[in-house]
């Protein structure tokens, strides 16, 4: 018996009913224990404006502010070294002033029962010329048990919209989701991370950085938090530095001279090794390219992490973790296409920019399937591709008949014969003449399926200290046991 009096039919499916906004800030004001306070720079105080319109809010917000007079904010927070403002630095700053305030200020002895937050944002929103259409950070610092230490979320937003009052409520929603999602779905993370983005499209705002820290978090790993956020199109590539962490594509990007190199690393062997090392002597040498500025990325495809049409998460931290053990920074995209990656790099640097890359991946982009969704076509995709100041770093192939392929004798579509000179004769495309040939024959797949198998060898193929680590920690299906007892019975 129904005792709601809702009506339910048959075949009805179970729909997730999501709070509005004015719904989610009225639950926290509700809440008599929850009390902390809002510092928002750069929007207004559009977070803050949903719980003061939604009722009740003098239980919850012990002091909303914004310190837009740059002379004001430094005297509150302190100078950045940088002179910037819209800096995760600057975020940390402000979350950690407020807290303190608020352990200084409350008496614990006269609040027994609540659990303090700080929820601040310092963004900058489309400029007059709608050159640059903004971005920002955006964090909390909160509690779910009074006392106990604070837990942090801490994310890197960039707006996507064309008006600067729509990326203001933009922001004010988002900033609702995030309070919201701290305390009531702390204790699921991928969760939390999708429901940030609740009554938001993904064409109003990007997450391309999200970090997790604190007791409630102790078991979050950031880099798979990251993954998600490719996973889920709320951003289009997230980057790990050489220490395994988060970083910002922007930070890291920015006027740099780009080197990158795409594969499976599954795992990095000492083909993958050779290809950087040859290829980024030949980059530094290119007259426009410093050393000083030169930055190689790593880059896996989100196609590349699937298996059986499933991202397996696990891989994905093998394959990151060995990357980042040779002090390399690792960049996971969800671009099927070069000159999507190239688009990519240029939103960040007008330097010049290097792709390492595989006789066969040089084929594939002169295959004219890749590109039937673009009404230009391959032309439109060249354009985008060598338009701007890029050079292809080829390594070459060995074929079935032992033929080692180059630039120079590689076979690409009889139509696309005239169009691959073109670029091969402008000096767009070099090839990289010193390697070392008896690599040609390793193959990370064959690497893999040893590992799995248990066969001997397998080490010898991959740069040194790569094999330890493997073993070390059963990376890849590497399980010491298993092995031990299959040579044993053989």
């Amino acid at each position: 018996m129904n005792l709601s009096g809702e009506i339910k039919l048959k075949g009805d499916r179970e729909i997730e009913v999501i709070p509005a906004s004015a719904d989610k800030a009225l639950r926290i004001n509700l809440n008599k224990n929850i009390y902390g306070t809002f510092a928002e720079i750069g929007a207004g105080q559009e977070t803050v404006r949903h719980f003061f319109r939604a009722g009740g809010s003098s239980g919850t917000i012990a002091k909303a502010m914004s310190a837009y007079d740059k002379d004001f904010s430094d005297a509150i927070y302190g100078v950045e070294d940088d002179g910037r403002y819209v800096t995760e630095s600057r975020l940390r700053k402000m979350l950690s002033h407020e807290t303190r305030l608020i352990e200084e200020r409350l008496d614990r002895a006269k609040h027994p029962d609540k659990m303090f937050f700080s929820y601040a944002n310092t963004v900058t929103t489309i400029d007059f010329a709608k050159q640059f259409k903004g971005h920002g950070w955006v964090g909390i610092k909160f509690q779910v048990e009074p006392n106990e230490e604070y837990n942090e979320i801490i994310l890197h937003i960039r707006f996507k919209e064309n008006d600067s009052k729509l990326q203001q409520e933009t922001l004010g929603i988002l900033g609702v989701n995030l309070i919201y999602g701290a305390f009531y779905k702390y204790n699921d993370p991928r969760k939390l991370l999708r429901y940030l983005y609740d009554h938001l499209d993904k064409d109003q705002l990007e997450i391309d950085t999200i970090n997790f820290s604190g007791p409630r978090f102790k078991d979050v790993d950031n880099r798979i938090m990251s993954l998600q956020l490719v996973k889920n199109g709320m951003t289009d590539a997230v980057m790990f530095g050489p220490d395994g962490n988060n970083v910002l594509p922007a930070a890291v990007l920015y006027k740099k001279n780009i080197l990158a190199l795409r594969g499976s690393f599954r795992p990095v062997t000492k083909v993958n090794m050779d290809m950087y090392e040859k290829s980024l002597e030949m980059f530094l040498q290119e007259k426009k390219v410093e050393k000083e500025n030169a930055l190689v990325v790593f880059e896996i495809t989100l196609s590349n992490l699937r298996s059986e049409g499933e991202i397996d998460e696990l891989d994905f931290m093998d394959r990151a973790e060995l990357l980042c053990s040779l002090g390399q920074t690792v960049m996971i995209s969800n671009f099927q296409e070069y000159y999507k990656v190239v688009e990519y790099f240029s939103e960040y640097t007008k330097a010049r920019m290097g792709l390492t890359m595989g006789v066969s991946n040089l084929i594939d982009i002169f295959d004219e399937k890749y590109y039937r969704h673009l009404s230009g076509g391959i032309l439109e995709a060249f354009g985008k591709l060598f338009y701007r100041d890029l050079k292809v770093f080829l390594y070459p192939m060995e074929d079935e008949d032992g033929v080692v392929l180059t630039s120079q004798n590689l076979k690409v579509h009889p139509r696309m014969k005239e169009l691959y000179k073109f670029f091969a004769y402008n000096g767009k495309v070099l090839d990289i003449t010193d390697f070392d040939k008896d690599h040609l024959k390793i193959f990370s797949r064959e690497v893999l399926k040893m590992i799995s198998k248990g066969k001997k060898g397998w080490e010898d193929m991959l740069p040194e200290g790569i094999a330890e680590l493997i073993k070390k920690k059963n990376l890849f299906g590497y399980n010491e046991e298993t092995i031990l007892e299959e040579n044993t019975s053989k």
